[in-house]
């Protein structure tokens, strides 16, 4: 079973400055309640990321480690990643959208767990990850939750 969710966040702010931090992987790491900690590759393109990620599931005793990589990028506008791992494989797009009075992010995420309990976790608290993500992002902006 794979888990996906898409919302669609509104902001009354500059394209450009969601731009800055969408695409920032230590930024979307930092939104994610169940990443405990992360390592930013130190290449030059800065698109790889470790997360290690704490499921409150039986089956994991430890943090897992999940292997994030920019796999498209379009600068200003949209980004994708692919994170893998022993316990689950994770797909996030993000897509700024330029609207009369700021922008929208559109975001997608698909989880495909490959132990018993990683997908029903992500069922029931994807969307609130999402939630976590957009407070994040207004908390950067400095705009009201």
């Amino acid at each position: 079973m794979t888990v996906t969710v898409e919302r669609t966040f509104a902001f009354k702010a500059p394209p450009e400055d969601v731009w800055a931090f969408i695409s920032e992987p230590a930024k979307r790491a930092e939104a994610i309640s169940v990443v405990e900690s992360y390592d930013i590759d130190a290449d030059d393109r800065g698109d790889k990321a470790t997360w290690h990620v704490s499921l409150p599931i039986p089956v994991i005793s430890r943090t897992a480690a999940v292997e994030t990589r920019d796999v498209e990028r379009r600068d200003g506008e949209y980004v994708k990643f692919v994170g893998r791992s022993k316990v689950m494989r994770v797909v996030g797009e993000h897509e700024v959208v330029p609207t009369e009075d700021g922008c929208e992010l559109v975001n997608r995420f698909r989880v495909e767990g490959k132990l018993p309990g990683v997908e029903r976790y992500f069922k029931k608290n994807l969307d609130g990850e999402l939630d976590n993500l957009e407070a994040a992002l207004r908390a950067d902006l400095g705009l009201p939750a």
